[in-house]
């Protein structure tokens, strides 16, 4: 048969990585045609379903996360992409990718081959041998060690007849006496961790979480105001619905700010309130801006009720001084507004001797009684740090200064839930109380998270010192985080690039980089930045061996893409 024919949606997805092979006709497809056949696909079904596009939740559709967004869909298709030659003037593709893209594709079998066809026959498809994920925080991605110590518990908790008496002679000879003492401890006060836990979370870990808490800040801290959570993700979306009231509730954002912020305030229908942060003063927080604003935003009738802190920052890396976080306070308590501080990163700080870590809760308490009613929640999780460990979804929030009937409200959400996974509790246990000097893991457990550490402040000089060398590109260091967030100056004609493909021109300039490299970032824009200006987030979590290689790509995709554009 000749023509075109119609891949079923049953069977195959189209892979926008094809996009490469058949240029300029696929080029944009993903973005325009999709949405446009979507529509109609849309069309056709909305009369026989009781739940179209057209009538569910309009918050949803407002709802905006680049850092899985177009790049990242893109990037996972051209991992799994495979082509099949089935004759020497057509060809078919193994299609069984993008997600989302559930729309009918038609391809004209009597099509002669691309330009690529000798490269396809050659086995070249890719000018890359792998896709680098610098898109998202995810270390163990990158091939970032487990902690020993930490897995060690895990998998005794998971398999309690380990623990039999029996076994005891031959269980010594595989773990750690500490690592399985631990383990005892922890079932001695689970149980079953195939069970529904407390709501809050499992008492004895969130005691542990308090003392965690107390010996890093000097105060105490109350276990009752501590509750578990499936990663920080879903202990500040519950906030932010409590908080919300309406569509006239306003949060305070930074801007840049991680997308997870903007898109619960989408979802909750509350009204965002953006503050930028200063890029040229190592993305500083200036509370005149915080003041402006709040007041403009009051001025329309917002009804701004929480300021959003990331320290350190993401996606910019910066780490607050300790006599900016006292202005912070003294902001949100002249204003009335509860401070939120989003503190995963707190481990990832990489000049310690200039910018340390400081809590929120540390700042607060120092000082003093003045501020004895200030409301605040903190946030933590165990996917950060050198513990890396995102697929357990485990992270705490930490309550100070709440309406006791609003902790009860907390409680009740937590509660619809039934409990946050144990597996990531235990984790949440693991990351507050980990093997101390004496103990017989400490020596491999310290050696483990000293080598993580030392290798990303490396990676972090190594990347921020690449991007630096690059045409039209200018880089902050990494105070703390996991980040760069380079600006990129672009030519005139990549702005008028993007037009004509309806994008942003920081997106043409990374979804270019993924063809060309394997590498995917996220755009600035999926961040927000001041106007007119353009920038990337990238991870430094590549494996460190690799790095020479991973600068050296992204080093010549700059060159040549700047030569194609320039003005």
């Amino acid at each position: 048969m000749l023509g075109h024919v119609k891949i079923a949606l049953s069977k195959f997805r189209i892979t926008p990585s094809t996009a490469r092979l058949f240029a300029p006709r696929l080029a944009t497809r993903t973005k325009t045609t999709h949405q446009a056949n979507m529509s109609s696909v849309n069309q056709a079904t909305a009369q026989s379903k009781v739940i179209n596009y057209e009538n569910m939740n309009p918050h949803i559709k407002r709802v905006e996360y680049a850092v899985r967004g177009e790049l990242a869909i893109r990037a996972d298709s051209l991992k799994q992409v495979r082509f099949i030659i089935i004759g020497p003037s057509c060809f078919t593709i193994d299609v069984r990718i993008l997600i989302d893209s559930l729309h009918p594709f038609s391809i004209p079998l009597n099509t002669p081959p691309p330009a690529a066809y000798q490269e396809l026959t050659q086995g070249d498809t890719l000018p890359f041998k792998t896709i680098i994920n610098s898109n998202i925080g995810n270390p163990q991605q990158l091939n970032q060690k487990p902690i020993t110590f930490f897995r060690q518990v895990a998998s005794l908790v998971d398999n309690p007849d380990l623990l039999s008496p029996e076994n005891r002679e031959l269980l010594l000879k595989l773990y750690p006496s500490d690592a399985i003492e631990r383990a005892e401890l922890l079932l001695h006060n689970i149980g079953s961790i195939g069970a529904y836990s407390h709501s809050q979370g499992i008492p004895h870990i969130r005691q542990n979480v308090a003392r965690f808490i107390e010996r890093r800040d000097g105060y105490p801290a109350d276990p009752s105001k501590i509750f578990l959570t499936q990663g920080a993700s879903a202990g500040v979306q519950n906030i932010l619905q409590v908080l919300t009231e309406g569509p006239s509730t306003g949060i305070m954002i930074p801007i840049p700010q991680y997308p997870l912020y903007s898109a619960t305030i989408a979802l909750f229908n509350a009204t965002p309130v953006p503050y930028s942060l200063d890029e040229s003063q190592d993305w500083g927080l200036d509370p005149k801006k915080l003041a402006s604003s709040i007041g403009q935003a009051r001025a329309k009738g917002v009804d701004v009720r929480a300021l959003c802190i990331i320290n350190p920052g993401n996606p910019t890396g910066q780490c607050l001084s300790e006599a900016n976080m006292h202005e912070i306070v003294d902001f949100c308590h002249r204003e009335r507004v509860v401070l939120l501080a989003d503190e995963v990163y707190q481990t990832n700080v990489y000049q310690p001797a200039q910018r340390p870590f400081h809590s929120f809760k540390k700042v607060l308490r120092s000082m003093g009684p003045t501020y004895a009613d200030f409301e605040l929640v903190s946030f933590h999780s165990v996917s950060k740090g050198m513990v890396g460990e995102c697929g357990r979804r485990g992270g705490y929030f930490e309550c100070t200064g709440l309406d006791p009937r609003v902790l009860e409200q907390i409680y009740k959400i937590a509660s619809v839930s039934l409990c946050p996974n144990v597996h990531g509790q235990i984790m949440v246990d693991l990351m507050t109380n980990p093997p101390q000097e004496g103990q017989p893991s400490y020596p491999v457990y310290h050696a483990e998270v000293h080598g993580i550490y030392e290798s990303l402040r490396r990676r972090a000089k190594r990347l921020a010192d690449c991007f630096n060398t690059m045409e039209g590109v200018t880089c902050n260091d990494a105070q703390g985080a996991m980040y760069l967030f380079p600006r990129v100056r672009l030519p005139r004609k990549v702005i008028e690039e993007a037009k004509r493909q309806g994008r942003q021109p920081d997106e043409v300039y990374c979804l270019a980089m993924l063809d060309a490299t394997g590498v995917c970032v996220v755009p600035g824009s999926g961040f927000g930045q001041e106007e007119g200006t353009w920038h990337f987030r990238s991870t430094f979590l590549p494996p460190e061996g690799l790095f020479d290689g991973f600068c050296a790509a992204l080093e010549e995709f700059h060159r040549e893409f700047m030569n194609k554009y320039r003005d």
